[in-house]
């Protein structure tokens, strides 16, 4: 268990040069004529989606040989180890459609689930170069051309909500069925965990999500908004929580706050 704020804070920083890594092959294949494939899920999968994948598990495998690891590809192909209280939680191209779309709004997804919550977490936007990170206990922060600047989801909300949604996936009527009566200034569609991102840094306040979702989707995203002090919750406003059966996410809501 990587139980200290400075123990994954620590961590944290280690996986950035592997999570950069992993960002490079992605944007090397992203340059080419890739080929998309189809799962039996029927969802899409590439070269760069096993490539970065394949670095990240050779990764982590050397940092934290006894924490099992739970990765998109591998266990769409079977291979789902045993967790234990600590595992391990990995997306290595977050919104393929969106790299098949070739929009940018793609990310890597790393999460150390600990007990059943996401304690700490990177996504990183290759396109742009920014990374978002946070750990239980230590803060946030995101990292870009311009420096590395902690991001506690601080935001004066006086004109109404800015609400983000998913651009591929989602429901859109029952998403304005649950904004019914709120006050919302306006509504972004973004791929992949950089709603979660949005959230994080302060520039929007809600990611209500009615849609299927798997763990490795969430569990990176959610560790930043809540090392930000941010919340995802379920509809009955019980905490989202990791290692369930199949690893299927229900209904959820990110807050800002």
């Amino acid at each position: 268990m990587i139980s200290t704020p400075a123990a994954r804070k620590a961590l944290l920083e280690q996986l950035l040069p592997l999570t950069r890594a992993a960002g490079r092959i992605i944007l090397e294949i992203y340059a080419t004529d890739f080929a998309v494939r189809g799962k039996t899920d029927h969802s899409p999968v590439t070269e760069a989606d096993e490539k970065a994948e394949a670095v990240i598990l050779r990764g982590l495998a050397q940092l934290t040989p006894d924490i099992s690891v739970v990765s998109e590809e591998a266990a769409a192909a079977g291979r789902i180890p045993v967790v234990g209280n600590a595992f391990w939680l990995v997306d290595p191209l977050d919104g393929t459609r969106e790299f098949v779309n070739r929009n940018g709004e793609f990310t890597v997804n790393i999460a150390l689930i600990e007990d059943g919550a996401p304690v700490a977490g990177i996504v990183l936007a290759p396109v742009t170069g920014r990374l978002y990170a946070g750990a239980q206990g230590a803060g946030a922060f995101v990292e870009d051309a311009s420096g590395r600047r902690s991001i506690p989801c601080t935001r004066a909300v006086d004109d109404g909500l800015v609400v983000v949604s998913s651009r591929s996936h989602g429901d859109a009527a029952l998403l304005k069925r649950f904004l019914a009566g709120r006050k919302v200034a306006s509504s972004v569609k973004i791929g992949s965990s950089l709603k979660f991102c949005l959230l994080a840094s302060g520039d929007a306040d809600l990611y209500p999500r009615f849609g299927p979702t798997v763990e490795w989707d969430t569990a990176a995203g959610h560790a930043v908004l809540l090392a930000a002090g941010g919340r995802v919750t379920d509809l009955d406003g019980q905490e989202l929580r990791y290692g369930k059966p199949g690893f299927a996410n229900p209904h959820f809501v990110a807050r800002r706050i």
